[in-house]
Formats: structure tokens, C-alpha cells, sequence
């Protein structure tokens, strides 16, 4: 793991919305900061709708691990590629494993 990484469990509850419809709340959300970059909020899989994601044939190698890509079928369309996950982070991430990020103005991930 490099250096300018931080990890951290988030206090209260978090929820994972996209066009109207919630398909994620969690207790157990943790943030990611890396060197200057905006933080980012992991939530894990067994606190979100998984029969809404599909794996899609995207990955991305990263300072972290390779990712995996999941989109939301959302009962009007597809929100291609708009999830991410580690299945298997670099030595010191290992807490990340099995938890969603989620980017794009399509999917809010928030505190309530």
C-alpha cells in the first residue's frame, strides 16, 4: 500500500440512491483518501441490492488492485459501468474487498 493512502470506518448510516430508488444503506461504509484526490465512500455488497448489478467486461488496473465494474439495471435503464470493486486489493487494502464505489452524477452515495 502506498503511503498517501488512508482508509477509515464512517460513523452513522449511508445510503446508495440512482434515479429516485435506493439500492444500498449501510452502517459499515468506510472512506478512502488517496494523495489529493477527493475522497472516496466504499460501501459494502451485502448492504446493496446486488440483483441490480450486473459485472460488466470493464476492469481497470490501479494503484489499489484491479477493479471490476458493475452496472445498475434501474427499472428505466442502464447506468453503465457506474460501480466499482476490488476482489482482491493490494497487501494493506484487504478492508476494501467486497465493498462498491460508486462514481458518476447518475448514483449518490450520502449520509442520512
Amino acid at each position: 500500500m502506498t503511503n498517501d493512502i488512508t482508509l477509515r470506518k464512517l460513523p452513522g448510516k449511508w445510503v446508495v440512491y440512482a434515479r429516485g430508488a435506493v439500492y444500498g444503506e449501510t452502517e459499515n461504509a468506510m472512506e478512502m483518501t488517496e494523495g489529493n484526490r477527493a475522497p472516496v465512500i466504499y460501501i459494502p455488497r451485502a448492504d446493496v441490492a446486488m440483483a441490480f448489478f450486473d459485472r460488466t467486461e470493464k476492469t481497470a488496473d490501479t494503484a489499489l488492485g484491479t477493479a471490476t465494474f458493475y452496472s445498475i439495471d434501474t427499472k428505466s435503464t442502464v447506468l453503465e459501468n457506474v460501480a466499482w470493486s476490488y476482489e482482491t486489493p493490494y497487501d494493506g487494502l484487504e478492508s476494501i474487498a467486497g465493498h462498491l464505489a460508486f462514481e458518476g452524477d447518475a448514483v449518490t452515495v450520502e449520509q442520512i
